[in-house]
């Protein structure tokens, strides 16, 4: 789901919450209530198997279900055959019981070897094999993670997967979406295929990593017209240019969109100002979960923490004579995201990558600002 497993300022419409009444009492916004059937608009959460095994553990147990009204549950692929790959410890019934009995649809996320599908004979493979598993299994639609289609053949190939898709899982029983790129990009055929999904997925965030020349912004809001180059993700390398490519380059109506927001960040070990060149950033970028690594290091352990006064999202310096830079959204921008996405360009919902993220043990203060902005309308 994150991007690069290998993309004018503006500030009409962001309504600016206070920071202390966000990211400095993060308890406050616990201590609000959270009702399922107050969610007028997706909040989509994707959860990956493994994170029932990493430290602390996450599972359906640590869920917020009525802070959600869709989980994406990644971790299957399929081969070149059409065969899904399930790995082991994938299967958690827990969780599609939960969720339905707090009112949430849960999606089986998939990945896989997608230009398999070009040769005669997968595709029906495939399409057989997921009927049996999301049947079987009880969940309530697809999301299909194609990283990306490209040329001719991988256009026709996206939008003959999503027909076989709707014929096998019909709506409005089942679900069905797709996870592109904030740039758009003609392989997935949007003019035909909006009509066969239920929304899309714009994966707005690894605008940074260790792919970048300098310390890029994982995720901008705006612009920031000081950036020595165009992000890693453009065009499409703010929420707003985002915003726009979906919604007037493509005409997709803003209902079957969700903007994308990362739980986790990126750290660059040898850079020391935003926009500094990354020596050796192959080696030396490192991604990092917010809830067990950042959020501990917010104005502490030697960080200082600065505000992009463009892209309206936060970054960390080293504040102890030490090289250091790391690009992550807090508890404010965060819902700023949303507010801006959901409420003034009016798309129908958020996502994020990925709820075990946010988790520090005890609390989850991204996954509550989103919660917060969601039901918030201004």
């Amino acid at each position: 789901m994150k991007l690069r497993r290998q993309i004018l300022p503006g500030y009409a419409g962001l309504v600016m919450v206070s920071l202390a009444s966000l990211t400095g009492n993060p308890a406050a916004l616990a201590q609000a209530p959270r009702q399922a059937n107050e969610l007028r608009k997706r909040l989509i959460g994707d959860y990956g198997y493994w994170s029932r095994s990493q430290t602390p553990p996450y599972s359906s147990a640590q869920i917020p279900f009525n802070e959600l009204t869709h989980i994406n549950h990644a971790g299957v692929s399929f081969d070149t055959t059409g065969t899904l790959v399930v790995p082991e410890g994938f299967y958690e019934p827990e969780l599609i019981t939960n969720a339905h009995a707090a009112g949430v649809k849960v999606l089986l996320l998939l990945g896989g070897d997608f230009p398999a599908l070009e040769k005669p004979g997968v595709l029906g493979v495939l399409i057989g094999n997921l009927d049996t598993f999301i049947k079987n299994n009880g969940y309530d639609g697809v999301d299909i993670d194609w990283e990306y289609p490209g040329g001719q053949m991988g256009r026709s190939t996206f939008l003959a997967l999503f027909e076989a898709l709707r014929q096998t899982f019909p709506s409005p029983e089942y679900l069905l979406s797709a996870d592109v790129p904030p740039w758009g990009g003609w392989g997935y055929d949007f003019p035909e295929t909006q009509f066969l999904v239920d929304y899309f997925n714009i994966m707005m965030y690894d605008c940074a990593g260790p792919w970048t020349d300098d310390a890029q912004l994982n995720s901008p809001i705006f612009t920031d017209p000081r950036n020595p180059q165009p992000y890693e993700c453009s065009p499409g390398g703010s929420v707003q240019q985002a915003a726009d490519i979906y919604l007037i380059q493509n005409g997709i109506p803003g209902q079957k969109l969700n903007m994308g927001t990362p739980f986790y960040g990126y750290f660059y070990e040898n850079v020391d100002y935003l926009f500094g060149n990354c020596t050796n950033c192959a080696n030396t970028v490192l991604s990092e979960n917010y809830g067990t690594f950042i959020k501990q290091r917010i104005n502490k352990l030697g960080w200082t923490s600065y505000l992009d006064p463009f892209a309206k999202v936060p970054y960390l310096l080293r504040s102890d004579g030490n090289l250091g830079f790391i690009t992550y959204d807090d508890s404010l921008s965060t819902w700023n995201r949303v507010t801006y996405s959901v409420w003034t360009r009016g798309l129908g919902g958020t996502f994020l990558w990925s709820l075990d993220a946010d988790y520090d043990g005890h609390s989850q203060d991204l996954l509550d600002a989103m919660y917060q902005a969601t039901i918030s309308q201004p």
